[in-house]
């Protein structure tokens, strides 16, 4: 990240491991989550009916942390020196057709 007066420092995202949430009485998942380095370093969790939409929603809710936080302390963020930070996930994607 750079900050507003050009002074720059990492911050470093961590996923961890999908598993059963064990609060669940459907079978749901979670996928914990920690942005380290701009602000708030708590574990967070995101929630989903199965390990992959658990980890998809965990990269989703990393996305609009970052933007949010970023926008909040003014500072810029990139990676690879490059403006998109590679955390890009659609999560309202319809079934596909499927193939003929």
């Amino acid at each position: 990240m750079t900050g507003p007066a050009g002074d720059s420092a990492e911050v470093l995202v961590r996923f961890g491991r999908p598993h059963p949430d064990p609060l669940s009485t459907s079978g749901d998942w979670g996928c914990p989550f920690q942005i380290d380095g701009l602000g708030d370093d708590s574990v967070q969790e995101a929630f989903g009916v199965d390990s992959l939409q658990a980890l998809l929603l965990a990269i989703w809710s990393v996305r609009l942390e970052l933007a949010e936080r970023a926008e909040r302390t003014s500072v810029r963020l990139d990676w690879l020196e490059q403006r998109a930070l590679g955390l890009r996930v659609v999560p309202d994607v319809v079934d596909l057709p499927p193939a003929p």
